[in-house]
């Protein structure tokens, strides 16, 4: 006949069970919140305890915490009210840079029962940032020749607010000779273009000052300037001309500085000063004109620093031919970088119980994160420890593990185990990190006094 176990001892092993219960009861719903960018730190973003169904005091009594990816803590949890509060002051720019909207995820984690819940932070962006032109001036050589109508791009500004927030139209200096209308690219930035109202003649004027002016969607909106000079030419009959309108090229990002990337050609039919053929980068952003350069005379694009394919993974650019008469040609040039195995996987510990009872099944030893900025099966990841251990890793959610004891642990046999947590990308070459916990095996009085001889 079997003895029945200590109501102590059945209670924990009820305890346990619910644990794993609620461990693997991660609910599918994600708690959503908005806020704007630049509010102080310790600003009220929601009531987490209300939202989430608690009473008052619960989550300090389940031990809420904020996890966030890479530890970076952007939002903290009062217990003592339930409020979700805003730990840092946010720069959505800084953090999202131009992706709209800008999402920050989070977890939240009871840990008494264990509980995952999802979370997003959408941050809103602000007026806080003015058009900018990356040149003080811009230089238009314009032929004499051109006709009424004649369209001239001219060079965008730039802003780093998104939406409503930026560029949305642009204005020039009144003049007799040009007006100007603003335009709608592809991917939805808009630029200015000068349009030929009255013929020149540069005789009579041989060049013109404007003042370009943009002006973003803010009320009141800010604004940015540049100079626009415009030098009038004699007449060349013949624009440069790109042997391809679009350039398509990849690159690996561990390429060295110095490597070639792609060579542009345009051809133009004038002899003399007017055939002769200069090649710059137009309408280009700070990212181009730091990472690549170009051969003035040959055409020939290069690398200027290292590619981080985790940062920046396309460079879209135009690359304008000018000749000695003033005309121009462009042509598009799109880099994609390609990705190579260059960031091993990260571990990231969120609960960590170094020391466990023993004759307690399934017990929570640690909780932790993983992962890695690569892409494909570079960034796709396994996880396991070493073999013949009383442990098992589940995971909770994606690229969330828990280890917990596969059975009950007995102190008298094993006191202390040594766990290596390995994590492994997919990529070639592997690239792997390691993280080294000790667990302890506490002792609970589950052995009688017993005799050394059955008789004396």
């Amino acid at each position: 006949m079997e003895t029945p176990l200590p109501k102590a001892t059945q209670k924990r092993q009820v305890t346990a069970i619910i644990i794993l219960l609620l461990l693997w009861e991660v609910g599918g719903a994600v708690i959503k919140y908005s806020v704007l960018e630049e509010r102080h730190s310790g600003s009220f973003v929601a009531n987490l305890a209300k939202d989430l169904g608690l009473g008052l005091g619960e989550l300090a009594s389940r031990g809420a915490r904020i996890l966030s990816k890479g530890n970076k803590q952007h939002l903290q949890v009062e217990h003592k009210s339930g409020n979700l509060l805003l730990k840092e002051k946010l720069d959505r720019e800084e953090l999202c840079g131009d992706m709209d909207p800008c999402i920050l995820h989070f977890q939240v984690l009871l840990k008494n029962p264990v509980q995952f819940i999802q979370g997003e932070l959408q941050l809103q962006d602000v007026n806080d940032h003015a058009p900018e032109f990356l040149e003080n001036e811009i230089l238009l050589k314009i032929s004499e020749s051109s006709h009424t109508g004649a369209a001239f791009p001219l060079k965008i500004a730039q802003d780093l607010d998104v939406g409503s927030n930026t560029v949305q139209n642009y204005t020039i200096s009144t003049n007799f000779h040009f007006h100007l209308f603003t335009r709608n690219r592809s991917d939805g930035r808009k630029y200015p273009e000068l349009v030929l109202a009255k013929e020149l003649d540069r005789e009579e004027q041989p060049e013109l000052r404007l003042t370009l002016t943009a002006l973003d969607g803010g009320s009141p909106p800010k604004t940015g300037t540049s100079q626009v000079l415009i030098m009038v030419l004699d007449i060349n009959d013949n624009a440069p001309e790109f042997a391809r309108q679009l350039y398509e090229v990849q690159i690996p990002e561990n390429s060295p500085i110095g490597s070639l990337v792609i060579t542009v050609s345009a051809r133009d039919l004038d002899a003399g000063t007017h055939g002769e053929l200069s090649y710059s980068f137009f309408q280009s952003s700070n990212q181009v004109i730091q990472a690549f350069e170009i051969n003035t005379v040959t055409g020939d694009i290069r690398l200027k620093k290292m590619l981080d394919f985790e940062e920046i993974r396309s460079y879209r650019m135009e690359i304008e031919a000018s000749d000695g008469g003033g005309l121009s040609g462009k042509c598009t040039v799109a880099i994609e970088v390609t990705d190579v195995n260059d960031n091993a996987p990260e571990l990231t510990m969120s609960l960590l119980m170094n020391d466990i009872p023993e004759n307690t099944p399934d017990t929570v030893v640690a909780i932790f994160g993983i992962s890695d900025p690569d892409a494909g099966d570079n960034g796709k990841m396994m996880c396991y420890i070493q073999d013949h251990l009383p442990f098992l890793l589940k995971i909770s959610v994606e690229n969330f593990y828990t280890l917990v004891t596969e059975g009950a642990l007995d102190r008298e046999s094993r006191a202390e185990y040594n766990i290596t947590i390995t994590v492994t990308d997919m990529g070639t070459p592997r690239l792997k990190t390691e993280h080294n916990i000790t667990v302890l095996v506490s002792d609970v009085n589950d052995n009688a006094p017993a005799f050394t001889q059955t008789s004396y």
